[in-house]
């Protein structure tokens, strides 16, 4: 039996009476083909069972339709694409390229090649790239940078910096927490996390402008630099109240994960209700542990979508500029100190 051969680009464009590239033009939907055009070439092509080789077509528009999103994760750090955050942020930058027709390439810095630029874009692995966090001031980024390359990073750059990010305003961040927690009748507060990473040092400085503004000392001592997970925040606090002796009242944790483990200890403690807690992302769980969490939220799903925006106009050669976005405080069981915890069920 003869296998049916399948229907070209050029078969089409006898069928319609048109040249190859006005089909082209009209599948892909440009506006330079009349929608009377359109619609005839787009029904012969359904007719026909015709589809696009999008491969073929990605070689002659030199388009992948594809943005790599790599992770950047400091290896010290324990940080892993398991953090819900993480994984909040990623599905919302997926959802917006699905609705632009872009697929998404997920990568890490612990990828074969350091040289992004050359493999990802050049090599035609994908259009653009979103980078998600900084590390201790990764020097690969300004790589990309100084290369003109198309590219997006979530996050506060260093001060020197002139590429295009998105981030919170994490000083505000920090200092509503922190302020919050004075508010409440805190003078000792502990700041759990590590100021070596661009968006926990503005954090830090947060603190510390809600600190100075109390009339209150800086104790350096309070700084406990943690990992990125519970576990860390859990082992931190462990050790500071085995080992120091001194009145503690407040917690601020730069993530809601160390703050859940630091709560862990307290719990088993039985000092939990003496100590208010804020955290920082507002990830889901927060809402629903015993106390609740006490937190500032972090607007991911602008987030995710202004990522997305503007690394399309970065491709595009579209005018963009950095964003920072607002944070909110939002107040819970975790913070109120010397009350009965709420069980909200």
């Amino acid at each position: 039996m003869k296998t049916k051969q399948k229907t070209t680009l050029t078969d089409i464009a006898l069928l319609a009476n048109v040249s190859e590239s006005t089909v082209s033009r009209a599948l892909s939907g440009s506006t330079l083909v009349s929608d009377k055009t359109k619609e005839k070439i787009i029904a012969i092509a359904q007719e026909h069972n015709f589809e696009v080789d999008a491969r073929a077509r990605s070689l002659r528009l030199q388009k992948t339709s594809t943005i790599a999103v790599i992770i950047l994760f400091d290896p010290k750090s324990k940080h892993s694409i398991s953090d819900p955050f993480l994984l909040d942020i990623l599905g919302i930058i997926a959802d917006e390229l699905a609705l632009s027709n872009y697929d998404l390439l997920l990568s890490t810095n612990t990828s074969r090649t350091n040289d992004w630029y050359s493999y990802f874009v050049e090599a035609k692995r994908a259009d653009g790239i979103i980078i998600i966090g900084q590390g201790e001031h990764d020097p690969r980024i300004e790589t990309l940078s100084k290369q003109n390359a198309p590219f997006v990073v979530w996050g506060v750059p260093p001060s020197k910096a002139r590429y295009l990010t998105v981030g919170s305003d994490n000083v505000n961040g920090g200092y509503i927490a922190t302020k919050h927690l004075i508010e409440q009748g805190c003078t000792n507060i502990i700041f759990l996390g590590d100021i070596h990473h661009n968006e926990i040092e503005m954090r830090w400085k947060g603190y510390q402008k809600a600190i100075e503004e109390a009339g209150l000392p800086i104790d350096n001592s309070l700084q406990i630099t943690t990992d990125f997970t519970s576990e860390s925040g859990y082992s931190r606090i462990r050790d500071f109240f085995e080992t120091k002796n001194r009145s503690i009242n407040g917690i601020f944790a730069v993530s809601d994960a160390i703050a859940l483990g630091a709560m862990k200890y307290l719990a088993e403690e039985d000092i939990m209700s003496d100590i208010a807690i804020v955290g920082f992302d507002d990830i889901t769980v927060s809402s629903y542990c015993t106390p609740s969490l006490t937190t500032i939220r972090q607007d991911t799903q602008m987030g995710g979508k202004l990522l997305v925006e503007l690394i399309l106009k970065k491709i595009s050669k579209q005018s963009t500029k950095s964003r920072i976005l607002d944070v909110e405080l939002i107040i819970r069981d975790s913070s109120i100190r010397n009350k009965p915890v709420k069980n909200k069920l």
